[in-house]
């Protein structure tokens, strides 16, 4: 049991007492001690999953069969996934003490987190790349003045797109070390100039600076990201809208700014809710220390990335 990291319990159905062994205390961060009441132990169970975890184990009771219960505790800052199996309706009981074991699968439910995180990123991936193809056709059939034009320009673009897609998501084996922050940007906005350059409506001026593996996979999912919403609903959506990259240092920060012109009116600002807002914004906190702001001004969004130049190299 030990081997196998298996805790053990014992509850008293009368008194609503437990039993433990070291190795549970140990699990849930509590000094050793003879007993602990449910009441104790639930006060260190997570608040969205304490509820929850009182009714199932009042229910195991009347439950035939063998049980599991998967919930979270906090140890301090730290939040850990136990496990809780143990027989249903009274089975094994002995002078109403029932009998079960904890395990830890913090490891287990955080590699489940991953997994959903990334299928929901694909997901999401997929649908902005069907939408961004169908504004890139409406954009270059209404610049072009030839079947041949357009078929040569759309296919430029949409390879263009896929180059920064692989960027954005590299095959195994293929993540790059360090790269060039101007290399990734033009990499990236390639699909949407005019001209596969920057010397159409999209104008970057960056520092000539080199970046590590995590920041640039990093900052290609936020310019990604931002690019996409450009094209449907902002400067990149027509072709008199501009865009312009800077970059500025503040401190110990550097300010990558996204500023778009010339794209739809702004008349109200709108609510960033969903899935693709949410995770660049993760990103950008956890990953580069900086918080990503927006500026809705009415004629085009304004967003400050800010990034702890001692990240940029990771």
């Amino acid at each position: 049991m030990e081997a196998a990291c298996v805790a053990l319990w014992s509850w008293n159905v009368d008194n609503d007492r437990l039993a433990m062994d070291e190795l549970a205390f140990e699990l849930w961060g509590l000094p050793w001690a003879d007993e602990v009441s449910f009441e104790e132990l639930s006060a260190h169970i997570h608040p969205a999953d304490r509820d929850r975890v009182r009714a199932a184990f009042t229910a195991t009771r009347s439950v035939t069969g063998s049980y599991e219960i998967d919930f979270r505790i906090m140890v301090g800052d730290e939040i850990r996934w136990i496990s809780a199996r143990g027989r249903g309706a009274d089975a094994g009981i002995v002078d109403n003490v029932m009998f079960g074991i904890f395990l830890d699968v913090t490891n287990r439910k955080q590699a489940e987190e991953g997994s959903e995180l990334l299928a929901g990123e694909m997901s999401h991936r997929v649908k902005n790349l069907l939408s961004i193809a169908t504004s890139l056709t409406h954009l270059t059939g209404g610049a072009a003045s030839s079947v041949e034009q357009m078929t040569r320009a759309l296919t430029e673009r949409l390879t263009a797109l896929g180059r920064a897609h692989d960027v954005v998501r590299p095959l195994p084996g293929k993540q790059g070390k360090a790269t060039l922050m101007g290399d990734l940007l033009s990499v990236l906005l390639a699909p949407y100039d005019e001209t596969a350059a920057f010397s159409g409506r999209i104008r970057v001026a960056v520092p000539r600076m080199g970046i590590g593996q995590r920041t640039a996979m990093t900052l290609a999912m936020v310019v990604h990201e931002l690019a996409t919403n450009s094209v449907k609903y902002g400067a990149l959506s027509c072709a008199e809208g501009v865009l312009d990259v800077s970059c500025r240092t503040d401190g110990d920060h550097l300010d990558l700014v996204w500023a778009e012109t010339g794209g739809p009116p702004i008349s109200t600002v709108p609510e960033l809710t969903g899935f693709g807002s949410s995770l660049i914004a993760r990103s950008v906190t956890s990953h580069l220390g900086g918080p990503l702001t927006y500026d809705w001004q009415e004629s085009g969004v304004v967003v400050t990335v800010r990034m702890q130049q001692s990240r940029l190299s990771e």
